[in-house]
């Protein structure tokens, strides 16, 4: 006979929750801790989709964050690793997938993660979001789980959701997807795992899987590799072109598919419905909105193209996107650092060095779509830079225009008579430039930034340039221009004046008549700062940023002398000084420079009995010369200096980023001991990242002992034929895989000794895996500072 019975008795929530949960794990014994996720076969994607695992499944990772551009892959990724789970089922008690996407609200992912907590009924719903929090955490509070969180945009706030903090103790993991890195430190991973563009073996391996053999005829497999490249390893590109042009079987499609993506992409098939709208998302996630005019901004330059970071926020400052008009210029610069920082860290630009950025190809036709108004408008925003142009393009509505650029082209002459009465920007850098129609430059009064650097055969500029009464950039580098036009300084608004490597420029006497002029560059023109210059320089009373070359003791005093000429001072070259001794305490008191370039002296030492003042040294003993005094000094070129036989003094340069010595007959080391030990305890060579030896007959030793070299990415030396050793060892150059050394004679690596065997597997031969390579885009990014200092003459 059966009965029934109850039993009264008091527990704790805790309990409850355990009781609950166990009897929903009967009532759910047959559901799966993780549901698998529908993804398709990836190429290219196996060695990251280990190391994320491996990192998700490390003890102690809460945590863990995978960032990168639109349409690089990170979902197929993130469900490769969801469904990873189910190969390991036991290790968690559930998975929880959820799409957060743009816009998302806390109460749509409460509704999710209730969906798979089988929380949902009709007492759900009219609950509020703290109600339904709290429901979240009992039920989660106490169990093992994963919650994947796919494309989030900002925090997502998992104590408001109602999610326990993922400890060691309770073995939890949050793991995510964005597009930006900013994210990734807001949800607590400082070190996220970057997902890439494929590499070139690769991306063409899937682009091949989507066009399919058969189309893949051989009189079509050349074109197909150049539509492939154009996606540059970009997985959303090469997936819908490769399916866009799989049933094109004829030699002319594929050229057309050439000629339109070389062109302008945005007119390709599904690249205005499939791809850019993509990748808009994040244009439209940059809530100011001159960040998101600096960004387009980066879409003039040609494909490719390593962009100088001080240059581009230079452009912005004067475009008016940074900085007002009285603030100080080091305020604005590092305003534009910050939005540039901003745009790396939404995968909107790439990193290059510590110098200079890319933009990605198909983001880059992403930006001149959205510049165009969606390609609307194209007439606006017309870049036709580095494609071979002899002529200036034709243009249907020149009314329309308001930025061009068609550097890097061949371009001799701009006779064109049409009024261009909106275009505030012209890039017309590295053509072949003679002549300059005076009309053509009189009709764009608009005009803001005008950029001519790079044309050798420029001699003149026409005299209407005068009448630019809105113009703040003027470039003339590396130009030829022998003097400044008649008129010149009536340019009342002109803020940035570029000079540089302007060899024959004679003289630019009336200089201090422009009045707003904040930025001088002069290094490596025919113009010294004499006396009666740095004369006409006091006169300028907005001066802020100076470049400039130095040939006299007096000029140099003269110069150092006056503390504001001295604090805006940024680059100095100093050539042909014959004294016997150069006094390196002469330039303490540039506080802010970065550049510095000595070469054909004759110098027999270089003191280093340095006096710091409290404005260049953190530190209060002002008279403590073992105290660096040139915080800001990143670049030092030494050439052509006979008579030096160390460069020890580089101790009181702690953020060195690039050291260059070359042709000098005497130096017989880097850094001497004797010296350094009584100057400084400060471990040189910190922030590294190139140092260049080259033809440096008595050269012997860098420096005595290992150091770390944390940063460092390249040693390159040629015909140092005494120099036997590096101060490496097996700890130095963390990043082993971005570091490389090149060696001329090749002969000379067999030659050298190492700090012991574990050191020399540690280098050899992995780290002269480019020794072959002469001149590739890492080495360029480098050289590209000193091109003007004879390093390398290259025309990109």
């Amino acid at each position: 006979m059966g009965c029934c019975f109850s039993v009264q008795y008091s527990a704790d929530d805790q309990t409850l929750i355990r009781i609950y949960n166990f009897l929903c794990g009967i009532i759910n014994r047959n559901s799966p801790e993780v549901e698998e996720i529908p993804t398709h076969p990836t190429v290219g994607q196996e060695e990251m989709l280990e190391k994320a695992w491996n990192r998700l499944m490390e003890v102690g990772v809460g945590f863990m964050g995978l960032h990168g551009m639109g349409g690089v892959g990170k979902t197929t990724l993130f469900k490769k690793i969801n469904n990873k789970f189910a190969e390991n089922a036991g290790r968690f008690d559930i998975v929880i997938w959820v799409v957060v996407s743009q816009g998302a609200k806390m109460s749509k992912l409460q509704d999710d993660i209730a969906e798979k907590l089988h929380l949902c009924d009709e007492v759900w719903k009219n609950k509020n979001e703290s109600e339904k929090a709290t429901d979240i955490y009992k039920v989660l509070n106490g169990k093992r789980f994963v919650l994947m969180l796919d494309d989030i945009w900002e925090k997502v706030d998992l104590e408001a959701i109602g999610v326990p903090f993922p400890t060691r103790e309770n073995g939890c993991k949050v793991a995510f997807t964005t597009r930006s890195r900013d994210v990734c430190g807001s949800m607590e991973d400082h070190e996220p795992m970057e997902v890439k563009c494929l590499e070139w073996n690769k991306a063409w391996e899937l682009f091949q899987n989507k066009v399919g053999d058969k189309t893949l005829s051989p009189d079509i497999v050349e074109q197909a590799k150049k539509v492939a490249k154009k996606c540059c390893g970009l997985p959303l590109a090469l997936n819908v072109i490769g399916e866009t042009m799989s049933a094109k079987t004829t030699v002319q499609e594929w050229d057309d598919a050439v000629k339109v993506l070389t062109r302008s992409a945005a007119e390709f098939s599904n690249m205005g419905n499939k791809i850019l709208p993509i990748l808009k998302f994040s244009y439209d996630s940059l809530v100011d909105k001159h960040i998101q005019l600096c960004f387009l901004y980066c879409a003039l330059f040609p494909e490719d193209y390593p962009i100088s970071k001080k240059k581009l926020i230079d452009y912005w400052i004067c475009e008016g996107f940074i900085g007002e008009d009285d603030q100080d210029i080091k305020d604005a610069i590092n305003q534009g650092y910050v939005k540039l920082g901003t745009l790396i860290r939404a995968n909107l630009v790439m990193e290059v060095n510590t110098y200079r950025v890319v933009m990605h190809d198909v983001v880059r036709e992403m930006a001149l779509w959205i510049a165009s108004d969606l390609g609307k408008q194209r007439e606006t925003f017309i870049v036709q830079a580095r494609v071979g142009l002899s002529r200036i393009p034709k243009v249907k509505d020149w009314g329309a225009v308001r930025k061009m650029s068609l550097m890097n082209n061949d371009i001799e002459e701009i006779t064109c008579t049409s009024k261009c009465s909106e275009l505030t920007t012209l890039f017309l850098q590295n053509n072949r430039l003679e002549n300059l129609s005076g009309e053509f430059i009189r009709s764009m009064q608009k005009l803001v930034v005008l950029d001519l650097s790079g044309n050798r055969t420029l001699n003149k500029l026409p005299e209407q340039i005068s009448e630019l009464a809105s113009l703040q950039f003027l470039g003339l580098s590396s130009t030829n221009i022998e003097k400044l036009p008649v008129g010149f300084q009536e340019l009342e608004k002109l803020t940035h004046l570029d000079l540089t490597n302007s060899r024959r420029l004679c003289s630019i006497s009336g200089i201090s008549k422009l009045s707003s002029l904040r930025i001088l560059k002069l290094r490596d023109s025919n113009v010294d700062g004499d006396v009666s210059l740095l004369k006409e320089l006091q006169l300028l009373e907005h001066l802020q940023v100076l470049t400039i070359n130095i040939c006299t003791e007096l000029g140099l005093k003269q110069l150092s002398y006056d503390q504001r000429l001295a604090n805006c001072t940024t680059a100095l070259g100093i050539y042909g000084f014959q004294q016997k001794l150069f006094d390196i305490s002469l330039l303490a008191s540039m506080k802010n420079l970065s550049l510095l370039n000595v070469e054909n002296s004759q110098v027999l030492e270089i003191n280093t009995d340095i006096k710091c003042r409290e404005s260049e040294t953190n530190f209060s003993d002002l008279q403590n010369p073992t105290r660096p005094c040139f915080t800001n000094l990143s670049r030092v070129r030494i050439s052509r200096c006979n008579g030096i036989k160390d460069l020890t003094w580089v101790l009181f340069a702690p953020n060195l980023v690039i050291l260059s010595i070359e042709y000098s007959d005497d130096v017989e080391e880097i850094i001497n001991k004797e010296k350094a030990t009584t100057l400084t305890d400060i471990p040189p060579f910190q922030k590294l990242e190139f140092l260049y030896l080259k033809c440096l007959p008595k050269l012997e030793s860098i420096y005595w002992s290992p150091l770390p070299f944390q940063v460092l990415g390249l040693i390159k030396v040629r015909d140092c034929p005494n120099l036997r050793k590096f101060p490496l060892n097996a700890a130095s150059v963390p990043r082993l895989e971005k570091f490389v050394i090149e060696m001329y004679p090749r002969e000379q690596k067999t030659e050298l000794e190492w700090e012991d065997e574990d050191t020399k597997n540690r280098f050899l031969p992995s780290s002269f895996k480019l020794v072959t390579i002469s001149l590739n885009l890492f080495c360029f990014s480098y050289f590209m500072f000193f091109s003007s200092l004879s390093f390398f003459h290259v025309r990109y």
